[in-house]
């Protein structure tokens, strides 16, 4: 009988895994690669901000590795058994300063290079709403890790593991947008800055940021209840 196929999504794992076996020869620790991963996307976003084609290239193949590195800090935890409670929690923070940085950065650019304001605005509205997902997050684990205290809850869940995969084509549609603009963010990025369309990610990110925390605080609220 065949074995359990690999998952095609996150597409970035496919290339972290490839990555990792080669980061475990040099003496990089996980909280290192976590490090390095946010000097790349902080890099990304300084690269934005100057506006030009030329560096918003150069912005996207940075958030490209620091979203490879991301991956690939777990996997070497992992493997090294380095995997820590701070490790967790400084994933979390860079992940969310890489983000949020990222549309800042972007549309302080456009807005230089247009002379509009209205993009610098929208890049401040999408930072601050993936802010919101980022505390209302923070605040979920810490109200779940409380309750499973109660309920001897001891299994680490993978929020991956539990996707349920689509069976029409219109679903397959659906589910790989989705990851593109979630785990495969970058690659999003890549695509658009080939298009000369990455300012688009700026009014799709300051509404979605909103209505992404609002919808999670219902839902979480509604579960919790329940």
């Amino acid at each position: 009988m065949a074995g359990r196929a690999t998952p095609l999504f996150p597409l970035i794992r496919q290339i972290s895994k490839r990555v990792t076996p080669v980061l475990l020869l040099t003496p990089l620790t996980a909280n290192q690669l976590t490090l390095i991963s946010l000097v790349l996307g902080c890099g990304a976003a300084w690269m934005l901000m100057q506006g030009t084609q030329v560096a918003v290239w150069q912005g996207a193949i940075l958030l490209f590795g620091a979203y490879v590195l991301d991956n690939c800090d777990g996997e070497v935890a992992r493997a090294r058994g380095q995997a820590s409670p701070f490790g967790a929690a400084f994933d979390d923070v860079a992940d969310w300063l890489v983000n949020t940085l990222f549309f800042v950065g972007l549309g302080y650019g456009y807005a230089d290079f247009t002379g509009e304001r209205i993009w610098w605005w929208l890049g401040i509205a999408a930072g601050a709403g993936g802010t919101c997902n980022y505390f209302l997050a923070q605040w979920f684990k810490f109200r779940d890790r409380r309750a499973a205290l109660e309920v001897d809850a001891d299994d680490d869940i993978d929020e991956d593991a539990d996707e349920t995969s689509p069976t029409t084509l219109g679903g397959w549609l659906i589910f790989a947008f989705r990851e593109l603009a979630r785990a495969d963010f970058c690659f999003l990025v890549l695509i658009l800055a080939a298009l000369d369309g990455l300012w688009l990610l700026l009014p799709a990110g300051a509404i979605g940021a909103q209505v992404y925390w609002m919808m999670s605080f219902v839902r979480e609220a509604r579960r919790y209840h329940v």
